[in-house]
């Protein structure tokens, strides 16, 4: 019998929360699985979890406890540990920006296949999917699906505000609000002080605003 890539990536979800719990390190369920706490579709790709920087040596130490392989990737931003086959990412910076306790602390309690985990917020999952755009990682598709499933939950002027340098994050808003996902008031349109603002960020280096960070994977 073939299994479901899906339900074995959720069963992963559930030891993994398990072990950080267990362990007292805080952390957050980011990534697709954000969304899918939250009424989205379930990821078949990996599970990824927010740990501040000065954490990872102690995550690292609770999944390896529980049976999980380390491995050190070549990204600076993330490590990885493996159940079996099925992908864990530990990430301390998400598109670019760190993942700090009050990141963590805004975090919800969501009870996923009945184990209750903290869940970045709807908003901020949807600012870091936005600023992870970029010129190799531009697919709308799944971010559509998140964005259908979770819009009521998300503050759509914050986004738009946090997210109002980056080209790649303006266009998918604009199809947003041509899909009456988001409305006008709540996501206005692109001005001519947009365009001065971005040009003044491009010209002042910070190209990290403008192409989505350097890892457009980072949300997951």
């Amino acid at each position: 019998m073939e299994t479901d890539p899906r339900a074995e990536l959720i069963e992963t979800l559930k030891l993994v929360v398990g072990a950080m719990k267990a362990a007292e390190v805080p952390f957050a369920v980011v990534g697709s699985f954000a969304g899918y706490a939250r009424g989205a579709p379930p990821s078949d790709n990996d599970v990824d979890l927010g740990v501040c920087e000065s954490d990872v040596d102690a995550a690292v130490a609770a999944l390896t406890a529980v049976g999980l392989d380390f491995r050190d990737p070549p990204e600076d931003w993330l490590v990885k540990v493996y159940d079996e086959d099925r992908q864990v990412d530990l990430i301390h910076r998400l598109a670019g920006r760190p993942v700090t306790p009050e990141l963590l602390a805004g975090s919800d309690w969501i009870e996923v296949a009945s184990v209750s985990m903290p869940v970045l917020g709807a908003t901020d999952l949807i600012i870091f999917k936005l600023l992870a755009l970029g010129e190799h990682a531009c697919d709308f598709g799944p971010l559509l699906a998140i964005v259908r499933a979770i819009r009521e939950q998300v503050d759509w002027p914050r986004v738009a505000e946090e997210t109002r340098l980056s080209p790649y994050a303006q266009v998918f808003l604009e199809l947003a609000r041509r899909l009456n996902l988001v409305s006008a008031d709540e996501v206005p349109e692109w001005t001519e002080d947009d365009d001065e603002r971005r040009s003044a960020s491009r010209d002042g280096g910070d190209r990290g605003s403008l192409r989505g960070g350097p890892h457009p994977a980072a949300a997951g």
